[in-house]
């Protein structure tokens, strides 16, 4: 047998012994969305909650509609006039502004040890610029909104789900 060949038909008997190992998986964590709700919580037992206006989303119409049609000459057919047209803008509210609920850190847990890890955390990920004072000061919450916004909360409240992100907050199985 050729060498060429043989080492070809050797790497493929290799290759089909091989079996791919199964690969851990992560218990799935849940996101900011998913811890939100549209209603009010019931209280429970150490479990404490926040509500943020999402606000109402208005969309901006424009359209172009004919004045006067364009006019032509009747024996040629060629446009001797333009058509005019107005630019109406018009906007309508596609969805409500509503209460969204999310569940927040109690505040016995928001120590001045642990408001000065979140924003030590915060900082860390560039969105804090302020002192590691202990205290929800305005940069703090500044700071939060940036983290949270693009994670579908646009809110200066620190979400439970956000605290848990940081790994300020241990993640707790739902099994």
């Amino acid at each position: 047998m050729p060498r060429p060949l043989a080492a070809t038909f050797c790497a493929l008997a290799l290759a089909a012994c091989t079996t791919a190992l199964p690969q851990p998986q992560a218990a799935p964590r849940p996101t900011l969305a998913a811890e939100m709700s549209l209603r009010a919580p019931r209280p429970a037992e150490g479990a404490c909650w926040a509500s943020q206006i999402r606000p109402a989303v208005i969309e901006t119409i424009t359209e172009q509609v004919l004045v006067r049609p364009e006019t032509r000459d009747p024996a040629t057919g060629a446009i001797t006039g333009p058509a005019t047209f107005r630019t109406e803008t018009r906007q309508e509210i596609v969805s409500d502004q509503t209460p969204v609920w999310f569940r927040t850190p109690c505040d016995e847990i928001l120590t001045p040890d642990f408001i000065a890890t979140l924003q030590r955390a915060l900082r860390a990920r560039g969105l804090y610029r302020g002192l590691t004072s202990g205290q929800i000061d305005s940069a703090t919450s500044r700071a939060i909104s940036a983290y949270q916004t693009p994670r579908g909360l646009p809110s200066g409240t620190l979400a439970l789900a956000t605290a848990r992100e940081l790994g300020l907050i241990a993640w707790q199985n739902p099994n």
